[in-house]
């Protein structure tokens, strides 16, 4: 049995036991579900006690039941955008005509305005109108699917980036975009495999080569129950290539070295004054990275830095590359 099939079935056990405890069901058809959830447990050697399988297998924070109402709400979403209308021929709606695909592109432009001014709700709305008028489009799909990841809803960001992907196998970004929803979710399985796809396309894309490396490393840490990989630390060799303080490929660099450097201090001073800190602060993969060290998790890698695209501009901004 493939652990896609092993994840699901953890996922209806999940979902059995939630409506045994929240009252879903009545008391008296308790104990028969109980014993349905023993017997499937069993069938398909599931133990959901097993604390370590349970970690490898679960796609929490998402839930089987969240999982179904994304894929309904995307669903009919899509199918209402790719479907014509009763009362239309088909053969008038196989291909979006020439003004279609312009009012699309305005659509999609103003989209992408949203996504700069943050306005992550009317984004989705003005992608969603450009799939309507050119549901052939990935680059619509995957533009919203990055309006989804920028809110959080990164359930929504992976059938987006299916779907981009279903219309174009060969669009590299469909894969990018795949990678990080399932990263985000915690699916990291998912996101490696994503990443891979991409990587056959495009062996020398620097971001999905560490999108990977970050995917693999999360892996094989919850395959071992240990804590997310940090960076460095005092009881951690530095890691190869890295300079004093473990500083260098792939580790963080010293913080009070860094705040000591006029040209850190400088960009900074520029960042808090045209809005950028405010901007970085509320991307989701700096609120996933404060909340993990918050928890305990330690300091993010340099790698897990740099496979977000905005941190990744920040430095090439450091470095002099526009």
């Amino acid at each position: 049995m493939s652990e896609k099939q092993q994840r699901l079935v953890l996922s209806i056990i999940d979902f059995l036991n939630q409506s045994i405890n929240d009252g879903t069901i009545r008391e008296e058809d308790k104990e028969s579900l109980e014993v349905a959830v023993q017997c499937i447990g069993e069938a398909f050697g599931i133990n959901p006690a097993d604390k370590q399988q349970a970690n490898r297998l679960s796609v929490k924070p998402a839930t089987l039941q969240s999982i179904f109402e994304v894929y309904l709400k995307t669903k009919d979403k899509i199918g209402s955008a790719a479907q014509p209308a009763a009362n239309t021929a088909p053969a008038a709606s196989t291909s979006p005509s020439a003004e279609d695909k312009a009012t699309a592109e305005k659509h999609k432009q103003e989209g992408n305005a949203r996504m700069n001014g943050k306005q992550y709700e009317e984004a989705i709305d003005a992608y969603t109108k450009a799939i309507e008028l050119d549901p052939s489009n990935p680059v619509y799909f995957s533009n919203r699917a990055a309006a989804h990841s920028s809110k959080s809803d990164h359930l929504s960001a992976v059938v987006d980036a299916e779907k981009a992907i279903e219309l174009d196998p060969k669009f590299v970004r469909g894969y990018s975009r795949l990678g990080h929803a399932h990263y985000c979710i915690g699916d990291y399985s998912g996101a490696a495999a994503a990443y891979r796809r991409g990587l056959d396309l495009e062996p020398n894309n620097v971001a999905m080569k560490t999108g990977l490396q970050n995917c693999e490393a999360r892996i094989a840490s919850d395959g071992d129950a240990a804590p997310p990989r940090a960076a460095s630390s005092s009881n951690s060799p530095p890691r190869a290539g890295a300079g004093p303080s473990g500083a260098g490929a792939g580790g963080m660099p010293d913080i009070a070295s860094m705040m000591n450097n006029p040209a850190m201090m400088e960009m900074a001073q520029q960042m808090m004054a045209n809005g950028g800190l405010e901007r970085l602060m509320s991307n989701p993969a700096v609120a996933n990275m404060m909340g993990r060290m918050n928890g305990g998790g330690g300091m993010p890698s340099m790698d897990e830095l740099m496979a977000d695209p905005e941190l990744r501009n920040l430095a090439s901004q450091f470095a002099g590359r526009q």
